[in-house]
């Protein structure tokens, strides 16, 4: 979930910043919080220490009407420096005059107001215009100033706007969504069979990162209900998933939601010709390694094909000595030797060798007949 997160937060930033994302793409290899608390920096940094100017404009407007101070916005000031502005008014002000501004002129200043505002000013609009504002911003493609306001929106506001913006546009939201913690209570909105478009839009848009990131920030019964939505998919729109978590390395994204199928859902994706790739299967066991994802992989390995748990067990077996010893040590942990064995008798004598010759496997297999020792081949 990290890599999707850190994709979003840099998003975000170069958005915030009005540079291409490209150009921030080495913010994607640090930690995902050091990366938030940088765009939260970066807010403060560029709200709050605006030129004088900014507070003069501000305190001009509080000595005209709502409708002659948004007519200077909209004719003298312009988008950007009207939310600036916007920015610096109390909120119950700011919302009279966005009030009396078009549409098309307020959600384009959306996306540069200070984000911190959003919420005071938001409150104070009328419902009508909240959705007005909301449709025009996904008409505009603009998912990243929705992911900024959608989690300050009203249950009201946003029964009218969720059937009036396509699935695609709901996945982008969600995606970018400033409050994840609202997430949940979004998708309980949506209901089941507006749920299941959206995953089914991830599927023929080409959108699996953003479903995958939408599932990791929500839990319980809804990450399992998107999991089976996604299993249920045909078979090429599923088999688009894994080649998309291969081509992107996503599969501690992916990994956990496998995990959450039962057996007949695990099987359809077992099935899946990527699986059969040993360059794909090489590389789910460089990231289970790197991720200690055993306990969500080793089902799964369970139900693929002979030749391909043939290509895991040789891709496990010539793991280093180290990562062969964590593997070791995270199944004795989770008591998994049930499902790790019948991969061991797969791989060659030398592999087998150096597995029980680690110091994991041999106090596992000090545990009596029961332990691993019991069920060596």
């Amino acid at each position: 979930m990290d890599k999707l997160r850190g994709r979003a937060e840099t998003l975000k930033i170069a958005h915030l910043l009005d540079v291409e994302p490209d150009t921030l793409a080495f913010l994607q290899g640090l930690p995902v919080e050091d990366v938030r608390r940088f765009r939260t920096q970066s807010v403060a940094a560029l709200f709050d220490r605006a030129p004088d100017m900014l507070d003069r404009i501000a305190a001009a407007t509080k000595l005209v009407p709502a409708g002659v101070a948004a007519a200077i916005s909209q004719k003298a000031l312009g988008p950007r420096l009207a939310a600036a502005v916007a920015g610096r008014l109390e909120p119950a002000r700011a919302a009279d005059i966005i009030e009396k501004l078009p549409v098309s002129f307020t959600a384009e200043s959306c996306g540069h107001l200070d984000p911190r505002r959003i919420e005071g000013i938001v409150g104070r609009l009328d419902e009508d215009l909240v959705v007005r504002i909301a449709v025009t911003l996904a008409e505009r493609g603009d998912h990243l100033t929705m992911g900024r306001f959608v989690g300050h929106l009203p249950d009201a506001a946003l029964r009218r706007i969720l059937p009036s913006v396509d699935d695609a546009a709901v996945l982008k939201t969600g995606f970018a969504i400033d409050r994840p913690e609202r997430l949940g209570h979004l998708i309980d909105l949506m209901g089941p069979d507006r749920l299941a478009a959206v995953i089914g839009s991830a599927a023929a848009d080409g959108l699996w990162p953003e479903a995958l990131a939408v599932a990791g920030m929500v839990t319980g019964e809804q990450r399992g209900r998107i999991a089976s939505l996604a299993a249920g998919q045909p078979q090429h729109r599923l088999d688009s998933l894994v080649a998309t978590v291969a081509e992107q390395d996503l599969w501690e994204s992916l990994l956990p939601l496998v995990a959450l199928l039962d057996e007949e859902e695990r099987r359809a994706v077992a099935e899946l010709p990527s699986l059969r790739d040993a360059d794909v299967l090489a590389g789910v066991v460089r990231a289970v390694v790197v991720t200690g994802l055993w306990a969500e992989f080793l089902p799964l390995v369970e139900v693929l094909p002979p030749e391909s748990r043939t290509v895991v067990a040789a891709a496990a077996g010539a793991l280093p000595e180290a990562d062969l010893d964590a593997l070791a040590r995270e199944v004795d942990k989770q008591d998994l030797w049930e499902l790790v064995m019948p991969l061991v008798e797969l791989m060659d004598d030398d592999a087998k060798t150096r597995i029980f010759a680690l110091p994991a496997f041999q106090e596992q297999g000090g545990g009596g007949e029961g332990g691993a020792s019991g069920a060596r081949p």
